[in-house]
């Protein structure tokens, strides 16, 4: 780490003038300078949960951090939660003041995906979230258009949700639900209700196929973003060319915003004197008995894809080779 370009918040910042990453256009500086305007709005996206980025160093590909190295500083609040997939305790980041963001954004930290669960409710998420990825080549108006079914579908079950860019070229759809709306594997369920319902609306535009060959051009409508699941937060960066921002809309803008709208040059005057994105969010809802119901006969996505996978590689095997 070279000597300190500047401080600010007695944080150091080191090497500002150095390129983002390829593509970006932009320089570290302008991550941090983008970082630092926006901190009242990214800081309540970010507060009392467990935090990944993805950090991107010169040279090498992004990656994805989760543990807090050894050379954090004492002033970043982490909490230590136990990780199935790696066997071993994780020290994540909890992101709560400007001096840990800017640290974070001197890390070359671009992403920012906080998880559903908060250190505050570790039992249950505090939303239900939809993720719609268009297909390969797809025009943003079929995302819009499937954030319609979606909202078509919210409508009919008396919930509201709030949207944003994902900052790719996909959107999410929030829905904040009560203390009362059911454990984790309740909100699981309505979040695969919902996707299916919206799927059976429009089967010839958004599909729940969770296998990419299965969905035959379609937007796919994914309800896997439950549990310990993170999302990118709103305002977050994006490692893409121009360096996107995922960012509110509301739902009667979708027709008249691309993704490329909004950038970390774009983005600070959009939120000088307002919170987009807390002023769409609906308050804490209860979920419709039977929309967890329906949810519950719906198997998990990631468990039939797997098991699918598992299944063709066997034919595929047998296939080749007749006598086995």
């Amino acid at each position: 780490m070279g000597a300190a370009d500047e401080t600010r918040d007695g944080v150091a910042l080191t090497n500002l003038d150095q390129p983002l990453f390829d593509g970006a256009e932009a320089t570290k500086r302008d991550l941090v300078d983008y970082l630092d305007a926006v901190a009242e709005r990214i800081i309540p996206a970010l507060r009392d949960r467990p935090l990944s980025v993805l950090r991107v160093r010169p040279g090498q590909q992004p990656f994805m951090q989760k543990n807090l190295p050894k050379y954090t500083p004492d002033f970043v609040r982490s909490v230590k939660l136990w990780a199935e997939a790696s066997h071993r305790e994780i020290s994540y980041a909890l992101c709560e003041e400007r001096p840990t963001l800017l640290w974070l954004a001197n890390q070359r930290a671009v992403e920012y995906h906080p998880t559903l669960l908060s250190v505050s409710s570790p039992d249950r998420p505090t939303h239900l979230v939809l993720d719609l990825d268009p297909p390969e080549g797809g025009d943003f108006s079929v995302v819009v258009a499937a954030a319609r079914l979606i909202r078509r579908v919210l409508d009919d079950a008396g919930l509201a949700g709030a949207v944003k860019t994902s900052g790719a070229k996909g959107m999410h759809i929030y829905v904040p639900v009560a203390r009362d709306a059911g454990d984790a594997a309740d909100l699981a369920a309505a979040q695969r209700a919902v996707a299916a319902r919206a799927e059976r609306l429009d089967p010839a535009l958004a599909t729940t196929a969770y296998i990419k060959e299965d969905r035959h051009g379609k937007v796919f409508l994914d309800s896997t973003r439950a549990g310990s699941a993170t999302v990118v937060a709103a305002y977050s960066p994006r490692i893409r060319p121009g360096v996107p921002v995922s960012f509110p809309v509301s739902w009667d803008e979708l027709d008249d915003v691309t993704p490329r709208d909004f950038t970390i040059r774009t983005v600070p005057a959009l939120v000088a004197d307002r919170d987009p994105w807390a002023e769409a969010m609906p308050a804490p809802q209860t979920l419709p008995e039977d929309l967890i119901a329906e949810g519950h006969t719906i198997p998990v996505a990631r468990v039939v894809a797997m098991h699918e996978g598992k299944r063709r590689k066997r034919a595929a095997a047998a296939k080749a080779d007749p006598a086995t």
